[in-house]
């Protein structure tokens, strides 16, 4: 048989070509469009690595400081009631002029005590505090630099007479180098401080244990509320229009927006019930109501997938509706459960908008030790100190996000593992 001169066999032989044809340009589009997703990844994590790795590091100097006996005497002894009378800063800064004795002027010492961080009097306050024999001698103290000068070291900003750091605080600097008193050290403070305004002192453990107790808060809300409605619905409710209406409601939460919950939270538990602002109960209570529609469809889901028999064979031999629920689905379950609450919970760690709204943008110094207390999350910090304008704060921002994304991989992973360590195919 022909078509147009051409044999039916040609025409197939060339509409098949056709179609293998169009598959490879599919599958060419697919691996394109994997590419290009891997190079964009890859380029967003390289640019923070560069960014955020130097603020892992950090500038110190080693200093011979003296703190007198003089200062501390009360009734002819020494007395730890003096140690908040004491000029810790004073004593440094005779320690920094042993360095230079020929820095005279105000103007040149005022330059010289700039090398130093705003911090470094604290410090030694609360080193003597800690151990009162200090008092009287003269020992070796490691004391953070300026942000500046950690920027000048790590070739970010150039000596300059109408810049952050003159040409004279240059060739301090130098000095201090070559004589091996200043230098770069692994930046402890980034991960045991809380947040400050001086770049050199500012660390995440403020925020990191501001997002454990509000997640603590989150979890403890909805990961039972979760369990309990996605038991009702999938295992007693009836099948009615309202149930129907209710799983409809439960599905479009899930895709709700984010900051809305946010202004729930601002309406009703800050305005209405009058609950404390910035606090993690509050925080937790709103991610707790976004979070709950994702446990909510993911344990209906796992419900769902143990198969009837399991409950067939349990009512068989006895077994009340409720204990089939709690002996054998309820467990069989578990392990779907547990991986949608673990996602809920990463994707409610990476949330700033209903957090803004509900005050937790504000600046924290203390480490918050209870729900109540006033605290800040890590994305909230992240967002505080992309808005800095020093420069030291874009790498504890781009460090920050890494610690954020390592939590986040880490929390994907256990679910991850959690998943295929108790799943059982059916």
């Amino acid at each position: 048989m022909t078509v147009d001169g051409k044999n039916t066999a040609e025409l197939a032989a060339q509409r098949r070509h056709r179609r293998y044809a169009a598959e490879r340009r599919f599958k060419m589009y697919g691996i394109i469009s994997v590419l290009v997703a891997i190079a964009a990844l890859c380029l967003l994590l390289g640019s923070m690595l560069a960014q955020g790795l130097p603020a892992f590091s950090q500038a110190y100097l080693t200093l011979s400081v003296e703190v007198p006996t003089e200062d501390f005497r009360v009734d002819g002894k020494v007395d730890r009631r003096a140690i908040g009378d004491a000029n810790f800063n004073a004593y440094i800064r005779q320690s920094l002029r042993a360095k230079f004795p020929e820095v005279r002027s105000r103007r040149d010492r005022r330059s010289l005590y700039k090398l130093i961080s705003s911090g470094a009097a604290f410090e030694l306050q609360h080193l003597v505090t800690q151990d009162l024999s200090l008092v009287g001698k003269t020992f070796s103290l490691e004391i953070a630099a300026s942000d500046d000068v950690d920027q000048y070291l790590k070739k970010n900003i150039v000596a300059d007479n109408q810049g952050r750091i003159s040409v004279k605080q240059a060739g301090w600097i130098d000095k201090l180098v070559a004589e091996g008193t200043i230098g770069q050290n692994f930046n402890f403070r980034f991960f045991t401080n809380g947040d400050s305004r001086e770049p050199e002192l500012a660390g995440i453990w403020g925020a990191v244990m501001g997002s454990l107790l509000t997640m603590f808060v989150t979890l403890a809300l909805s990961f039972p509320l979760g369990v309990a409605a996605a038991v009702y619905l999938e295992e007693f409710a009836p099948k009615n229009k309202w149930t129907d209406l209710i799983e409809v409601n439960i599905n479009n939460l899930a895709a709700v927006p984010s900051i809305v919950f946010g202004l729930l939270g601002l309406a009703v538990f800050l305005s209405f019930f009058g609950m404390p602002r910035s606090a993690p109960l509050v925080g937790g209570i709103v991610l707790a109501l976004m979070t709950l529609p994702t446990v909510i469809i993911a344990g209906r889901a796992a419900l769902g997938a143990v198969p009837p028999s399991i409950r067939e064979a349990a009512a068989g031999i006895g077994a009340s509706p409720m204990q089939v629920v709690l002996h054998h689905v309820l467990p069989l379950a578990f392990p779907g459960i547990l991986t949608g609450t673990i996602i809920g919970a990463a994707r409610a760690l990476g949330e700033t908008a209903p957090l803004l709204m509900i005050g937790m943008v504000a600046f924290i110094v203390d480490i918050p030790t209870g729900i109540t207390d006033s605290a800040t999350v890590l994305p909230v910090q992240i967002f505080l100190w992309a808005d800095s304008p020093e420069r030291a704060f874009v790498e504890r921002t781009a460090a920050a996000t890494l610690v954020l994304l390592t939590f986040l991989i880490v929390m994907n992973l256990a679910a991850v593992l959690l998943r295929k360590k108790f799943e059982r195919r059916w």
